[in-house]
């Protein structure tokens, strides 16, 4: 057995003629797994640790970075709309894309938008994603101040510095998510899944101090009270 890095730091074990870079369902004949194998787990626990801690970063309130910013007009593009559909695809961690995606005024209930960025998104209190699937979509600096996002599938999304103040997020699923440096002043988080989500240190403060995260959601959040 020797022990070496994979790709991207990830550690690899070398049982006889064998390499495992994935854990497995099932390791041995018995079910249990064999020296080699629990050697792998054990370094791969290391590893996940390593990331994790430095991971930690206290983020400054995201509602700050909102406090003055002004909106363009409305976009005329006929298809503005539809465009959500296909996402942007350039600079997703600075939000700076191809194309606005401006869906200020548009009735999107029940779309599918799985695994699609949509870095810098506009949206307002008129803009309608009840029921879509939002799973592994990336919302960087995403603007959804007011929207309607009830029972919305945000499992395995991405909500990096985005402003969700007053948005319905009620009945919403964010399963895996992750969150960092996100606002969420006035936003209804009745009955919100936040299970194995990922939350900045800040984001959980933030909210903890919404009067609507309630019950089981509270403690998904790792809220204290």
């Amino acid at each position: 057995m020797s022990l070496s890095r994979g790709s991207c730091g990830i550690p690899r074990v070398t049982c006889h003629s064998r390499s495992f870079h994935q854990p497995f369902s099932r390791s041995s004949s018995r079910g249990r797994p064999t020296k080699c194998e629990a050697k792998f787990f054990q370094e791969a626990q290391k590893h996940a640790l390593a990331l994790a801690s430095t991971a930690v970063v206290v983020l400054a309130p995201a509602a700050a970075a909102y406090a003055d910013i002004r909106l363009p007009p409305i976009s005329s593009d006929p298809n503005r709309c539809s465009r959500v559909l296909d996402g942007n695809t350039i600079g997703q961690a600075n939000a700076v894309s191809d194309v606005l995606l401006d869906v200020r005024q548009c009735n999107l209930k029940n779309s599918k938008l799985v695994n699609v960025t949509l870095s810098g998104i506009v949206m307002d209190s008129d803009t309608v994603l009840d029921g879509s699937n939002m799973e592994q979509a990336v919302l960087t600096k995403a603007y959804a101040v007011g929207a309607s996002m009830k029972k919305v599938n945000l499992s395995n999304a991405v909500l990096d510095r985005a402003n969700l103040d007053g948005v319905d997020l009620s009945g919403s699923t964010l399963y895996n998510a992750v969150i960092t440096g996100t606002s969420f002043e006035g936003t209804n988080l009745t009955n919100v899944i936040f299970e194995d989500a990922v939350i900045g240190r800040e984001d959980a403060k933030r909210l903890c101090r919404n009067p609507t995260l309630k019950d089981e959601s509270r403690d998904q959040v790792g809220c204290a009270d």
